[in-house]
């Protein structure tokens, strides 16, 4: 197996965090490497911003983090 690089942990290793939702102030249990998910208690959807990664800038990202993470994360993104 390819080892990664640090700055690709974050997205092949997701943790879980706790995001507010927007419409009705519910915590809701997201994962590092989402974009949005549905709000557990109103159903609506919670996005949010993903912080700068090494995705955006390096090649071999693709290889690194996988093609379908990949993917997902930068159509999140657009």
């Amino acid at each position: 197996m390819k080892e990664s690089c640090p700055g690709s942990r974050e997205i092949t290793s997701p943790t879980p965090e706790l995001i507010a939702c927007v419409f009705c102030r519910t915590f809701n249990e997201i994962w590092t490497d989402e974009t949005e998910i549905k709000c557990s208690h109103c159903g609506k959807m919670i996005n949010r911003a993903m912080k700068t990664t090494c995705i955006d800038w390096c090649p071999s990202a693709k290889e690194c983090v996988g093609a379908e993470k990949y993917e997902r994360i930068m159509n999140s993104r657009k």
